[in-house]
């Protein structure tokens, strides 16, 4: 394991957990997730479940929930401010609001859906949902389907990665010591010729 995943592997299962949900219901919900995408906080849980720190499907539901409490937030904020949200005063991006925007407006509940996916839309998809005034029943259909799979997913490459991970550093952990072994023939070779 890298020093970084050794030092994390230290942090309480109940500490890892919060942050698996944390990041995600702050990334839509502060439009956060325009600077730090929640992906990596869920990916990172998956990796600890192959490490057996944390349940699996603990991580996907601390994901799922995290994501559809912040999108549900960001709904509520994009009904309060309404068109305001598309002019400079919240910050994000005028080109991603305006994509976000017109991605909402041409398919509606399953942009919401399509929009978890799809990493410069995810933080301003429920902001500019509830902005263009989709009814927050079919919001919230698609967005607990949407953070739902999307947790799933993400968690479950992170397992996936974990596991390949744990191969390939007892791969090359083995091909390091067959490497140092040659390495140290081979000079013993060199030194023995060069004294003769």
């Amino acid at each position: 394991m890298s020093s970084l995943l050794r030092e994390l592997a230290r942090v309480p299962p109940w500490a890892l957990l919060l942050v698996v949900f944390a990041l995600p219901a702050l990334e839509a919900s502060t439009l956060l997730g325009v600077v730090i995408p929640a992906e990596i906080a869920v990916l990172l849980g998956g990796v600890f479940a192959h490490e057996s720190r944390v349940p699996l499907l603990a991580v996907m539901a601390a994901a799922a929930l995290g994501a559809v409490l912040g999108d549900s937030i960001g709904y509520a904020v994009g009904t309060k401010l309404g068109p305001r949200l598309f002019s400079r005063a919240t910050g994000a991006p005028k080109q991603r609001l305006d994509r976000a925007q017109a991605f909402v407006q041409r398919y509606g509940g399953p942009a919401v859906l399509l929009g978890r996916s799809v990493a410069l839309l995810r933080a301003l998809v429920p902001s500019v949902a509830g902005a263009s005034g989709l009814p927050y029943r079919r919001f919230v259909a698609y967005n607990v389907a949407g953070g739902t799979l999307w947790a799933v997913t993400v968690a479950s490459v992170g397992f996936l990665a974990g596991a390949a991970y744990a191969r390939a550093e007892r791969y090359l952990s083995w091909s390091g010591v067959l490497i140092a072994m040659v390495l140290v023939t081979v000079a013993l070779i060199i030194r023995r010729r060069h004294r003769r």
